[in-house]
């Protein structure tokens, strides 16, 4: 919940991610051993990082939150997302990543943009493994997912290697036990100093239950020529509800890996979920939206979005709605179902033709206005001089809306 203008709203909730650069950090913090690694936000910086480091060879890391980096592709065509090479050749390097998209097969046709890089340490690792913690539904808290082999896809190794895979459940009123951390080091199979290993697993719960996360994956834990753990990549997921108590983390929050689609949602107290259809769809009430998705699906169309108002939207939320809606490329067609309770309809009207004003909409549009103020509502909108479609139910609206898109498709 949030309040806006002195009203509470809900909102979807947005689950912070951060860089791996960032996860490390706060994992050495907690007593985790993790690789040497400077971040790097131009050529010259990544360079600097490579003569620090002061090893023949260096790992450049694309910092973009989705996996897969290595196997990924840039838009400019260069290959890969993570290279070993001589520190030397930082620069080339460097110039090919920074400030380019990066495809990888979490991210989406569109990618990710490469604003950071990692230049780390190259680590002689002798034996990668796969460590997460997460929270698990049907055990009511934390369960640590380990296995032997690491460095790849958990999910083919699930498939292919399931034997390997060892669950501990972590009851969160006790913390993580002694026992519990023999059972995850015998299931990881680490050959050096067991206790060693066991202390770093404990740190990395540490991370886990201080920084109320939602996941902290490790992919690959391994150890190195000297027998120790070390945490070669971070990823951490945090519960946005924790936000008050992890100011310093949410503070590192990097919008430019989100939808701005989301990002200007959440700054308007809005719950908006892109899809993929064409038909845009600004409700008020979750259930209600739902319904209006379902019923445009029904006739035959395909939502854009769920994007709901709340129940005491401004005029100015509304306009914003508009805006993040028809941002879509795809929206070919928007539909307005209101219902007005705490919602009054005239409020709605107003801002939709603030809204057609300054968005100046190209598309149909189609409103369905019922409940307080109706009728005020209804004469805005057919004072307005705009062509908007009315609708006399939910059922009604839909079916506009589709064959409004397939008149369109028709010219």
């Amino acid at each position: 919940m949030f309040a806006r203008r002195g009203v509470l709203q809900r909102v979807a909730r947005r689950y912070l991610n951060l860089h791996e650069y960032q996860s490390a950090a706060i994992m050495a913090s907690k007593g985790v051993n993790v690789p040497l690694g400077i971040p790097a936000t131009s050529v010259a910086e990544a360079v600097a990082a490579a003569e620090s480091i002061g090893d023949a060879e260096v790992v450049v890391k694309s910092q973009i939150l989705a996996g897969g980096r290595g196997l990924g592709t840039f838009t400019n065509g260069f290959k890969g997302g993570v290279h070993v090479v001589p520190a030397s050749k930082t620069e080339e390097y460097a110039k090919q990543m920074l400030g380019e998209t990066l495809v990888t097969k979490q991210t989406g046709p569109a990618g990710k943009p490469v604003h950071t890089l990692l230049v780390a340490k190259k680590m002689n690792l002798v034996n990668e493994m796969y460590f997460a913690i997460l929270l698990d539904r049907a055990f009511g808290g934390p369960v640590v997912i380990a296995c032997s082999e690491g460095g790849t896809s958990i999910e083919d190794l699930a498939e292919e290697k399931p034997d390997l895979i060892v669950k501990v459940p972590v009851d969160p009123s006790i913390g993580m036990t002694d026992d519990d951390a023999a059972k995850i080091v015998a299931g990881l199979k680490v050959t050096g100093d067991s206790l060693a290993a066991q202390a770093q697993v404990k740190a990395l719960y540490d991370v886990f239950t201080s920084c109320d996360c939602t996941m902290v994956e490790v992919n690959p834990l391994a150890e190195d020529d000297e027998g120790k753990l070390v945490a070669a990549d971070a990823k951490i997921g945090f519960d946005d509800n924790a936000s008050f108590r992890q100011k310093e983390i949410f503070e590192q929050r990097d919008t430019s890996q989100e939808d701005p689609r989301d990002v200007a949602a959440e700054e308007w107290d809005l719950n908006y979920i892109g899809l993929d259809g064409n038909i845009g769809c600004m409700v008020n009430g979750a259930g209600l939206a739902m319904a209006t998705m379902d019923i445009i699906q029904m006739h035959g169309g395909k939502p854009a979005n769920f994007l709901d108002v709340g129940g005491s939207a401004s005029e100015d939320q509304v306009e914003a709605a508009f805006k993040i809606i028809t941002s879509d490329p795809n929206v070919k067609a928007l539909l307005v179902n209101i219902f007005g309770g705490i919602m009054k309809c005239d409020v709605i009207a107003n801002g939709i033709v603030n809204a057609v004003k300054k968005v100046g909409l190209t598309i149909p549009l189609v409103v369905r206005l019922e409940g307080t103020n109706v009728e005020i509502g209804k004469d805005i909108l057919n004072k307005s001089g705009f062509n908007i479609t009315a609708a006399n139910d939910l059922d009604d609206a839909a079916v506009k809306a589709v064959a409004a898109i397939s008149s369109a498709a028709a010219t």
